[in-house]
């Protein structure tokens, strides 16, 4: 089953001269399949994301999650909609300071106003599949960034969503935290078959991924699978990066 539909999407941001965003992008993820976005700066990349994710409407398209196009709800059914399908990631953690690991992490359970001793076996089963039992009751300043976003995996995965989206999930942690990231992601992935897209720029970070789709100026561009072998995955995304033109070394702050 597609967890994910994307048709024909296209985004266009009016202007004096207006700037076509995606042009006809066709996207399907499956069910417990971990798929990567990549490509240059200003490829189009996060505004794809975006459409999924439901923070910007397409120009034309249809983009359906689990079943239901989320562009055709009314607000308040986008708004549950939002807090029980979708799971987010983001570079910057998005975490709640004056809360503590555990409040954060239960939060979206919070607003849905799940039953304590329920919101409490949840918790207890993420924070143990993330390794951060020994945290739950630090601040979220007191913990370093490879916690923090471990802390926002969990919060994306304990309603149980259709999909988790993560936006450059290791673009603000050192390589070694990067890595414990991206094994947990993985480890979510197969242990309990949850699917991720990944918008990321880093080849690393994309090594841990099923399949790993490529944008170019809003289109499409090449897709390729990883197979058995990371490594070999790593250099065939490094080779794929060089010959679409996006430099692997590009750590812009532009974000398109």
């Amino acid at each position: 089953m597609n967890v994910l539909e994307v048709t024909a999407l296209n985004k266009v941001y009016p202007g004096k001269v207006n700037t076509q965003a995606l042009t006809d992008i066709h996207l399907s993820i499956e069910q417990g399949e971990f798929v990567g976005i990549m490509g240059p700066s200003g490829s189009g990349k996060t505004t794809l994301l975006n459409m999924v994710s439901t923070i910007d409407q397409p120009s034309s398209g249809v983009v359906n999650i689990g079943g239901s196009n989320p562009y055709l709800m009314n607000k308040k059914e986008l708004a549950l909609f939002r807090r029980r399908q979708l799971g987010f990631v983001f570079q910057d953690f998005n975490l709640l300071e004056t809360l503590t690991v555990a409040e954060n992490i239960v939060l979206p359970l919070t607003l849905d106003n799940r039953k304590l001793a329920e919101m409490d076996a949840l918790l207890q089963k993420v924070a143990d599949r993330l390794n951060i039992k020994d945290i739950l009751n630090k601040r979220t300043y007191e913990i370093s960034g490879g916690q923090r976003q471990r802390t926002a995996i969990a919060r994306a995965i304990i309603t149980s969503p259709a999909i988790i989206l993560a936006d450059e999930p290791t673009g603000a942690l050192d390589s070694n935290s990067s890595r414990i990231v991206m094994e947990s992601l993985e480890d979510i992935n197969r242990k309990e078959g949850t699917t991720l897209m990944l918008v990321t720029h880093d080849p690393l970070a994309a090594s841990y991924c099923n399949r790993i789709v490529f944008i170019k100026d809003g289109k499409l561009a090449a897709e390729i699978h990883r197979g058995d072998n990371r490594q070999a995955f790593f250099q065939k995304i490094i080779d794929t990066l060089s010959f679409w033109g996006g430099n692997t070394h590009e750590l812009s702050s532009i974000r398109v």
